[in-house]
């Protein structure tokens, strides 16, 4: 199997141990600090991808 492939159930069973380990109040603010870090993540590689272009031109 590879590594990083789930199926359904897999996805279920993880999602059940969040909820059991953090309880239903935290998981919105797990979520909302994870979609910030995604778009911070997003943000600084364009920026990257931005800087090493105008060193290119």
């Amino acid at each position: 199997m590879i590594l990083g492939t789930f199926g359904p159930w897999q996805v279920i069973a993880i999602l059940v141990v969040a909820l059991l380990l953090f309880g239903g109040r935290k998981i919105p603010e797990l979520m909302k600090g994870l979609g910030k870090g995604v778009k911070e993540f997003k943000d600084a590689s364009k920026s990257e991808s931005d800087e090493k272009e105008e060193e290119k031109a």
